[in-house]
């Protein structure tokens, strides 16, 4: 089943709307989430509206909050986010860190007790589409046990890089967990099995079966030892950063902010015409391109692709023919508009 990319985000801003969501807040929201199901991030799209409108009903997101500063010293402030909604806040946090990157070179931004910002990369692709290079990433509550333990601990504490090309940007967007906790759902409502075992099951067998990964949320970091770590950095830095809550502290949270929220998150934005300009950064970028696609492929390969290019093929492909959705997560989000 397929949906047409303007009819879903319209379906989607009605559904805010009648949440009480201003026009403004309303469409941006909307966009950001139907972009990311047009990108092929449906885990973080469509599939994320019936839980945010959750949290907006039970109050835990408060739609007509702002961020407001905290600190500020030269290229750097930190902002609350009072728990508003996450990718307006994520969104106006991008934005600060680019204008302190005109002033400086480079600016940073930490934002803490926001809400979910949903799909990272939106806001690496706002920014590098804007010229700009991106360094962003959140914590989260625990996901994945550390490594040799058994227990959750980790966040998967998704991480986001992008670099501008002079074309559509070339960008990194992943969880620390091999698979995000948003594709392993997806995996498990649609019945598929993982190409790759994504982590344990509760008998602690390795898994290839999302239903068994899901009930059992012991999922494999990205690179084993070294994923965790990650994990661990990623999550102590942005809480310093950010001046916020560590994914201890989100873990104790519990249920009251509900999943994904209450996070810290930084955004550091660096304009690269201050260190190499553009016309060799784009140089650069498109000899980066075709040393990986001159490698021969190996024997089941279906193929190279440089960070960000299957966005870009799956953009256009839903663009053409329809948003693939799952029918009763589309009738959910229906029923809410």
């Amino acid at each position: 089943m397929r949906i047409p990319y303007q009819e879903m985000k319209a379906t989607i801003k009605k559904a805010f709307i009648k949440r009480g969501i201003s026009e403004e807040k309303a469409e941006l929201c909307a966009q950001i989430h139907t972009e990311s199901s047009c990108d092929g991030v449906y885990s973080h799209g469509l599939g994320r509206v019936e839980e945010f409108c959750g949290f907006v009903d039970k109050k835990i997101i408060q739609i007509d909050k702002d961020p407001t500063l905290e600190n500020a010293f030269g290229a750097i402030e930190v902002y609350n986010g009072n728990m508003g909604i996450g990718i307006c806040n994520a969104m106006y946090a991008t934005n600060r860190a680019i204008s302190l990157a005109d002033q400086y070179g480079i600016g940073m931004v930490g934002l803490n007790n926001t809400g979910h910002w949903m799909r990272g990369g939106s806001y690496g692709l706002h920014a590098s589409r804007r010229g700009y290079a991106a360094f962003l990433w959140t914590n989260s509550c625990s996901f994945m046990p550390p490594w040799g333990g058994i227990d959750k601990r980790l966040g998967n504490n998704p991480f986001v890089m992008s670099l501008p090309t002079g074309d559509e940007p070339v960008i990194l967007d992943l969880a620390v967990s091999l698979y995000s906790g948003g594709k392993i759902d997806v995996m498990r409502r649609t019945n598929r099995q993982m190409p790759y075992p994504g982590g344990y099951d509760v008998d602690g067998n390795l898994s290839t079966d999302p239903v068994k990964l899901w009930e059992a949320m012991r999922f494999l970091p990205i690179g084993y030892w070294k994923g965790a770590t990650f994990a661990f950095m990623l999550d102590v830095m942005g809480a310093c950063f950010a001046h916020g809550y560590s994914t201890r502290d989100l873990d104790e949270l519990g249920d009251k902010h509900g999943r994904g929220n209450a996070s810290s998150q930084v955004f550091i934005i660096m304009d690269p015409k201050r260190t190499c300009g553009d016309d060799f950064m784009f140089e650069q970028i498109n000899d980066a391109k075709n040393h990986i696609k001159e490698s021969r492929l190996a024997a089941d390969s279906t193929g190279i692709i440089f960070p960000g290019e299957d966005f870009i093929t799956t953009r256009k492909e839903n663009m053409e023919k329809g948003i693939p959705v799952i029918p009763e997560v589309w009738e959910g989000v229906k029923a809410l508009a």
